[in-house]
């Protein structure tokens, strides 16, 4: 057998650019070489999520954004979280092998904390207990499985870290029980910027999403935070989220001449704006066409991620069961 990637995404949002080039196509390019797991997480949206038929229909756009974007699920193993009932289990397990401190380090906690105090509130105000064990939780997704890497966005990395702690505090307990992941990180798509410069992130709203209409889609990038500078003027590319933005969609040869039009002159944000527009929407033709005609299709949707459930169950009910075997309570 091929050894494990696993790549879980959060339906809190829309999924974007910043999800495509950070999330999505690192994880389908793994496929060769790796099994595939991929799914959506929905226990983790609840931590800030609690419109049920909103949640619903994030859950149905990102599972149609994965088959979309090239995952086949025939190679792959793709699947909703709250469908395996083995990871609550798993989780309050991994849990009792967790210390307080490592989770009071977590970035989202410890955000949430600092935010807290700087506007004079209460330090866990609007704190549930679920953003505080979030790591646990995505711990048990990667355990329960014997996942040999995880692909990650730099931001993500601590996860990762928290997840190989919790791992070894467990091994030193009861042997080497539960493997030990890798992180994966792929340098060129650490940081994707947002419309505003800042990463793209839903959290801002500065994102621009795959599959909006394309009225929509053009206006956002319309949106693109430049500088006052006239055409004319030179201007430095490496400091310019439109020219960021561009370089992940023009062609090498493209993307020469704009960088030239930046440093003699000649670059006009108005006009490249609406060339970036026109590279993401032919990037993205074919899987647009998909993803209305699967997201059409709920049915078919929920049949894919039931059957990659059943797969993913048996993969992780050994895991589960040694975990519960070496502990005493099977």
């Amino acid at each position: 057998m091929k050894p494990i990637a696993l790549t879980g995404i959060k339906p809190t949002g829309k999924p974007h650019i910043g999800n495509y080039l950070g999330m999505y196509r690192p994880a389908l390019d793994l496929m060769e070489n790796y099994l595939g797991m991929y799914f959506v997480a929905d226990y983790h949206a609840l931590t800030s999520m609690h419109d049920p038929d909103l949640l619903q229909s994030l859950v149905y756009e990102v599972a149609a954004s994965w088959l979309a974007l090239g995952l086949d699920p025939d190679q792959a193993i793709f699947f909703r979280q709250s469908d395996i009932p083995e990871i609550p289990e798993f989780t309050w397990i991994l849990s009792c092998f967790t210390s307080k401190g490592l989770l009071n380090r977590a970035h989202a906690y410890k955000a949430a904390l600092d935010e807290n105090l700087e506007l004079g509130r209460d330090p866990d105000e609007g704190i549930n207990a679920g953003l505080f064990y979030y790591p646990v939780l995505m711990a048990a997704d990667i355990l329960l499985y014997g996942s040999d890497v995880v692909p990650v966005g730099l931001d993500q990395k601590q996860h990762i870290e928290i997840t190989r702690d919790i791992a070894e505090a467990f091994n030193r307990t009861y042997g080497d029980i539960l493997k030990v992941p890798e992180g994966l990180i792929q340098e060129s798509v650490m940081k994707v910027p947002g419309i505003d410069g800042r990463k793209m992130s839903k959290s801002y709203d500065n994102t621009i999403p795959i599959f909006a209409p394309e009225k929509e889609l053009r206006k956002q990038v319309m949106r693109i935070v430049t500088d006052s500078k006239r055409p004319e003027d030179p201007k430095d590319p490496e400091e310019d989220n439109l020219f960021s933005l561009l370089q992940f969609f023009a062609s090498p040869g493209r993307l020469e001449e704009i960088r030239q039009l930046y440093v003699h002159g000649g670059a006009a944000y108005g006009s490249l704006k609406k060339e970036l527009a026109d590279l993401i929407l032919e990037h993205f033709a074919e899987a647009r066409v998909k993803f209305e005609d699967l997201i059409a299709d709920k049915a078919y949707l929920d049949r894919i991620l039931l059957e990659g459930a059943a797969k993913a169950r048996e993969m992780g009910k050994p895991y589960l069961m040694a975990a519960r075997k070496a502990t005493g309570i099977d």
